[in-house]
């Protein structure tokens, strides 16, 4: 469903600051994969996430989506395979725009604009009921501005809005990092839910190295730009935080203890 082949990405090119950000990086998903990427800051990982975005232009290499080379397609054309959640959640929303609305727009994604009546009855029923499952009260608020809601009300909500299309790749962009504990582990759990009962191909990038052994079928680790762990399945079902960090440790030839105070327990 997903390949990454020999992606490479340098910021910066011939400047004092040039930054070799991705050397190289190979990886192909099966349909359903849920896989988890770990690693220190700068190890590419949120880079990985927008190449296949298509938020920044690879450098070298080749991706594929379902068999589809989508390497030089600009970011709005690669919207109808892909859905998307930002660590931030004050992105991926609009703000001004009744939740009923933001829905709409997202039940609208890869699809024809016409002038019709912006959100039909039918819709308001199908939103009803999918929000009603987030157990957070808001099916009876649909017409407030996503603005008001709380950082997990809205994360909730940006996540249905991924999904609502059953995208052929979900990315999670450390989409839990900036909730409180209760509240991330509620939409992790939908998160499960939901790429579970739509066999979602799904790429989470996280810090949390409990959570990357939890969840999902396989396991990526970074470091400096390339990939340095691959695991899946029973292999991964056997690993502990521990191994996670004598890992990087002998990636980093014992130069990565300062990333573990950025990598939780």
């Amino acid at each position: 469903m997903l390949k990454v082949n020999n992606v490479s990405k340098t910021f910066n090119v011939g400047t004092v600051n040039e930054n070799h950000v991705l050397d190289n990086v190979s990886f192909t998903l099966n349909e359903g994969d849920f896989v988890t990427v770990i690693g220190g800051n700068g190890a590419g990982k949120s880079t990985i996430l927008n190449m296949i975005a298509g938020v920044y232009p690879i450098d070298s290499g080749s991706i594929e989506i379902d068999g589809v080379d989508i390497s030089l397609f600009q970011e709005h054309k690669r919207a109808k395979w892909i859905g998307r959640v930002f660590q931030d959640p004050m992105v991926g929303t609009a703000a001004n725009m009744e939740i009923v609305e933001n829905l709409a727009m997202a039940n609208r994604r890869g699809k024809k604009r016409g002038l019709k009546w912006g959100v039909t009855d039918g819709e308001r029923k199908t939103f009803y009921q999918l929000v009603k499952r987030l157990d957070l009260g808001l099916e009876e608020r649909l017409s407030d501005k996503v603005g008001l809601l709380s950082g997990g009300q809205r994360q909730a909500i940006t996540l249905l809005m991924a999904t609502l299309q059953q995208p052929k790749v979900l990315l999670l962009d450390e989409h839990t990092a900036a909730l409180d504990p209760k509240t991330a582990k509620k939409v992790l759990n939908l998160t499960t839910q939901i790429v579970a009962e739509q066999n979602l191909t799904t790429v989470m990038i996280t810090h949390n190295m409990k959570d990357a052994l939890a969840i999902g079928n396989r396991l990526i680790m970074m470091y400096d730009g390339h990939v340095i762990f691959d695991v899946r399945d029973e292999e991964k079902a056997k690993l502990t935080v521990d191994d996670l960090l004598d890992k990087f440790d002998q990636a980093s030839n014992g130069e990565f203890a300062n990333d573990r105070m950025l990598l939780a327990k």
